[in-house]
């Protein structure tokens, strides 16, 4: 599929960077795409975006960037995030947990959210010793 739109930022590894985030997201918005789709991936995002600040870049001053990129096309919304903390073995993790029972957990639901809204999930290491997760959303049909 050819991208229709694409957008590309870097913001400061904190959470008061979100809203900037959702933001940029917003930009991309169309009215063709499902609400509930676009809700999903407005979620993923966030998720992804928390994640990269509270858990990579943990031990990492802010003044490192979280690079996001989106590419929208006619059915389907691909979004990478960078960061630049050490490597999680996002696979192995929800292979660890995925007979476990955490609909009444506290945290740690945000990988199986991302797992259950993404077509496709996969989060690896760069070869400028960064890490990418990669989130693809199909869009449901009319």
């Amino acid at each position: 599929m050819s991208v229709l739109k694409q957008i590309s930022f870097k913001v400061k590894s904190d959470l008061k960077a979100l809203d900037e985030v959702l933001g940029h997201f917003d930009d991309i918005n169309q009215p063709w795409i499902p609400k509930k789709d676009w809700l999903q991936c407005q979620l993923a995002l966030a998720e992804g975006f928390t994640n990269a600040v509270r858990h990579a870049h943990k031990d990492i001053t802010s003044d490192v960037l979280v690079e996001v990129e989106i590419k929208l096309t006619s059915d389907s919304l691909e979004m990478r995030i960078w960061d630049c903390g050490p490597f999680f073995d996002l696979q192995g993790f929800l292979q660890a947990n995925a007979s476990q029972d955490t609909r009444f957990a506290g945290h740690g639901q945000g990988l199986p959210i991302l797992q259950k809204i993404a077509a496709q999930l996969s989060y690896e290491r760069t070869d400028d010793e960064r890490n990418c997760l990669l989130i693809i959303k199909n869009f449901s049909l009319p």
